[in-house]
């Protein structure tokens, strides 16, 4: 049921996360009707929510610690306004780490590859358990390969 990632939540925004080579972490996900804020345009809210879900979600590329990021501080920039009903690519990567906490940065890259957002963030570490009470099975928090994800991506002009 999570807003950004749960295929069962029937507002949320059905994000699929993908790492990349060069060690970023990139979230796809075309904003629908329900999500907007003024008409034809995603809440920035919304914009704000998925980036700082993928920035924090960049910590569990780094498959020795079972941590998830719990945000402590985040802020963003809005540049262009995000329209609807058209696929929008989050790329966050690490900054900093530390042992306990983290930094990172990010962007919302429109289709043309223009950034729409950018955003910074510091997370903690925490270990899910002490998060809340989580049946990972369950919950169906897997890899869920799909027909449709692509061998390759690209963002903007760049390729990964």
């Amino acid at each position: 049921m999570c807003f950004v990632c749960g295929l069962k939540n029937s507002f949320g925004l059905h994000s699929s996360f993908y790492e990349l080579e060069n060690g970023e972490l990139m979230a796809v996900f075309s904003p629908g009707e329900e999500h907007q804020g003024y008409p034809g345009r995603l809440h920035g809210g919304i914009a704000a929510t998925i980036l700082d879900e993928t920035m924090g979600r960049a910590v569990m590329m780094d498959k020795t610690d079972e941590y998830w990021g719990v945000t402590i501080e985040f802020s963003s920039r809005y540049r262009k306004p995000i329209p609807l009903n058209s696929e929008v690519r989050v790329i966050a990567r690490i900054t900093k780490n530390s042992s306990r906490i983290f930094e990172g940065t990010g962007e919302i890259v429109l289709e043309d590859g223009t950034i729409a957002v950018e955003g910074k963030g510091k997370y903690i570490k925490l270990a899910l358990s002490k998060i809340a009470d989580f049946n990972a099975e369950e919950q169906e928090w897997k890899v869920i390969d799909s027909p449709d994800d692509p061998d390759h991506v690209s963002v903007g002009e760049r390729e990964n």
